[in-house]
């Protein structure tokens, strides 16, 4: 009967031939995680919101937004006017637009005017943070798709309010033009700050292979 490992040291002291036993790696090489590994993960999720929101702007502000000029007598939507309006535009607006028609134009906005500007910020937050390295620089790049968001958001609900009052008042389209134009401001410099957070990717010291 073969000895044990313990029965052969207490036999022959430490010229014990003791059979070695080696486990198999836990870790399949083959799936380790790489820097180049994520650095291309992170670019297709980036083309792939690129993409995305290429399509909602143009199926929103082209294409959606323009068809509904078919009910408002050839009047542009709010969303689209991007020097704002005022409280006098907002009333011919209301007396050609029925319930049905401000329905439409409420149901744009909860649909492709919500994911028009979430998609954007989150696609332009995750190119701004994988080629921007300095934590201030970053942040305040950041505020920017950050702030359009909000005030994106924002001015759909404000318009719709307007729209839907029985009258115009002035402050309220006030409130709802100045969003309007702040959205359209943000959603350039977004752009602008997503072309510098390339730019500085691009000048980054490359790690030697």
């Amino acid at each position: 009967m073969a000895k044990t490992p313990a029965q052969r040291i207490k036999k022959h002291g430490s010229k014990a031939a003791v059979p070695q036993h080696h486990l198999p790696p836990v870790v399949n090489p083959t799936t380790a995680r790489t820097p180049e590994k994520a650095q291309n993960n992170s670019n297709l999720i980036l083309i792939a919101g690129v993409v995305a929101s290429l399509f909602l702007f143009w199926y929103l502000h082209l294409l959606t937004l323009e068809q509904l000029r078919d009910l408002s007598t050839d009047l542009a939507m709010p969303d689209s006017l991007i020097g704002g309006f005022d409280a006098a535009y907002i009333s011919q607006l209301q007396a050609v637009m029925d319930d049905d028609a401000r329905g439409q134009l409420n149901y744009v906005h909860k649909t492709a005017g919500t994911l028009f500007p979430l998609i954007f910020g989150f696609t332009w937050l995750l190119l701004i943070g994988t080629n921007v390295a300095r934590k201030a620089l970053r942040w305040a790049l950041w505020s920017l798709p950050l702030l359009f968001v909000v005030v994106r958001l924002w001015g759909n609900a404000a318009i719709d309010g307007v729209l839907a009052a029985g009258t115009a008042d002035a402050g309220q389209v006030a409130l709802a033009s100045g969003l309007t134009v702040a959205g359209w401001v943000l959603l350039v410099l977004s752009l602008l700050a997503g072309t510098a957070a390339v730019v500085l990717g691009a000048r980054k010291p490359k790690a030697a292979i």
